[in-house]
């Protein structure tokens, strides 16, 4: 597991240096003159590039593998970064974080495919799902209210600088350092006399791509509105503790690794339930502190998302896996598009949180599970 090692700890560096830009950017983006609703299409515009290079990471770490593009993304992450220092126009922003959603859309495919493929048993590949995800909470853990401090004591500019320079450090050690098996994922020609049913991949059905689009639009809606609730560029401390707050609770979940033994599927639907539940009680009369409510949440997504990565593998057959994970990413994109962008413009008539409570019970409504024997089975084609 020394690939599984490395391969951790070089996430943690990246993840650290990406939520650490989280609470600082809305209030950057407020300090160069642009309004709620411009910051609204900013951050879904960071999503909604993710697609084109979703669909391009798919096919090419089926065929490739995953280390060239996870050097990729993190250097030229960490460049757009650099450049970001200098932005004082919001339109200039808006242009590279539209790179940057580019450019970042190669990372999670990639990871989660070399996890993946470094066991074929489900509880091992459930414990390195749940690993992904205790790497990326300890990351965002401590980052918001780094960045945060960061900005407070030297300013946005040197903070986008110091975050630059850290990703692109992170992506040239990566390239001596994470190594991956040889092989990929498609089989080869080589493989062509291999019985057919080791060949072959299950269909998913597109409904349970409905599970990451609603999660991951309930969070464009939290990362949105939270920074405005706080105070804008007042509140940028008070910020970066609400994400840490948020992160500290995935992490409580993601230590009981007892939990990976429950079905991906049922561990997903309670983490969809308690973070709509944690939604709500934003909204509702019932007096909760936030910092009680943004612990629950957290406590839910981190039961909810490494159960999304297992449900997904299981689903799939385990077979190419680069598809799976890059169309999942799609789905997390178009709902991390929609969710800001759908909060800055109805957050004058009812509260974005109440949106996201909605979105979530309905989710719960339209993914039924599925029996095991429903899934077809294609051939793979051999190249």
């Amino acid at each position: 597991m020394k690939v599984a090692f490395w391969l951790y700890f070089f996430m943690f560096i990246a993840f650290f240096d990406l939520h650490a830009g989280y609470p600082i950017l809305t209030p950057f983006a407020l300090s160069i003159g642009a309004a709620p609703t411009f910051i609204g299409w900013m951050m879904g515009i960071y999503s909604l590039t993710h697609l084109p290079g979703n669909l391009l990471a798919g096919r090419g770490v089926d065929r490739h593998g995953s280390r060239r593009y996870m050097i990729f993304s993190l250097i030229t992450a960490g460049a757009i970064l650099l450049i970001q220092a200098q932005v004082t126009e919001p339109w200039q922003l808006l242009i590279l974080r539209s790179l940057s959603g580019f450019v970042l859309a190669f990372l999670a495919p990639a990871c989660l495919a070399l996890l993946a493929s470094l066991s074929a048993d489900p509880i091992q590949q459930g414990k390195l799902m749940a690993g992904h995800g205790v790497t990326h909470t300890l990351a965002s853990v401590i980052s918001p209210a780094a960045g945060a401090f960061l900005v407070a004591k030297v300013g946005f500019s040197m903070t986008f600088q110091s975050l630059g320079w850290l990703l692109m450090g992170t992506g040239i050690i990566a390239a001596f350092l994470v190594k991956e098996k040889q092989g990929r994922t498609l089989p080869t020609s080589n493989q062509a006399n291999e019985p057919m049913e080791r060949l072959s991949y299950r269909v998913i059905p597109l409904r349970f791509y409905l599970l990451p689009l609603a999660v991951a639009c309930s969070q464009g809606i939290l990362f949105f509105e939270l920074p405005l609730q706080a105070g804008g560029t007042a509140g940028i401390l008070h910020t970066g503790i609400y994400f840490s707050i948020i992160s500290i609770g995935a992490l409580i979940t993601l230590a009981m690794l007892f939990l990976n033994r429950y079905s991906p599927y049922l561990r997903a639907s309670c983490g969809v339930l308690g973070m709509a539940l944690s939604f709500y009680s934003m909204v509702s009369p019932w007096s909760i502190p936030l910092p009680v409510s943004l612990l629950c949440l957290g406590m839910s997504k981190g039961v909810t998302f490494p159960a999304m990565a297992s449900l997904f593998i299981e689903l799939s057959g385990g077979r190419r896996l680069g598809t799976v994970f890059s169309l999942q990413s799609i789905a997390m994109s178009v709902g991390a598009f929609a969710g800001p962008v759908l909060a800055g413009q109805l957050r004058t008539y009812f509260s974005p949180y109440f949106l996201a409570f909605l979105l979530l019970m309905l989710l719960l409504t339209l993914v039924p599970p599925l029996k095991r024997h429903t899934l077809p089975a294609h051939p793979t084609p051999t190249l």
